[in-house]
């Protein structure tokens, strides 16, 4: 699968990413939100930027058609952020989950303290609904954080 934004490329995950996987997550500024996993294969694609990896994006689907919904998850190399791929990423995602997977509705649930993340977001469409507190361990920590669900309609979608 390839799907293309503005100027990034998503394309799925190859055993050869693994490494560079690995190395992001463990960047100070990524491994602060997230914790190394025991894979990638359960991810949906690397993120490109001019045939260079760097991140990975995922996304989970509820296929009950009364309560449809996707939703979404990401990570960049530190040296990436700031430059709107990561809205790119999530926006060339939401499209095709919006157009070919037929999904009416889009969640996202960054930590509440990472204001970079939510504000990434904010430029796609996404719009908070509450705070889900104590929601997921601090991978550094292991002490409890709260959560931000934010959600997106296909019509809210932005650029």
């Amino acid at each position: 699968m390839e799907i293309k934004g503005e100027r990034i490329v998503l394309r799925d995950v190859t055993a050869a990413d693994a490494e560079i996987l690995y190395a992001i997550v463990r960047e100070p500024e990524v491994a602060a939100w997230w914790a190394p996993p025991d894979g990638f294969e359960g991810m949906l694609a690397v993120v490109l930027d001019d045939g260079q990896v760097v991140g990975a994006i995922s996304y989970d689907e509820e296929l009950d058609e009364d309560y449809r919904r996707a939703s979404i998850d990401l990570f960049l190399s530190a040296r990436h952020h700031g430059r709107g791929l990561g809205a790119d990423a999530v926006r060339a995602l939401a499209r095709w989950l919006f157009a070919d997977r037929g999904h009416h509705r889009i969640t996202i649930d960054p930590a509440a303290a990472n204001a970079a993340a939510i504000r990434c977001y904010g430029k796609v469409g996404f719009r908070p609904v509450g705070t889900m507190r104590e929601y997921e361990r601090d991978p550094l920590t292991g002490e409890w954080r709260d959560g931000l669900l934010m959600d997106l309609l296909e019509r809210e979608l932005t650029g």
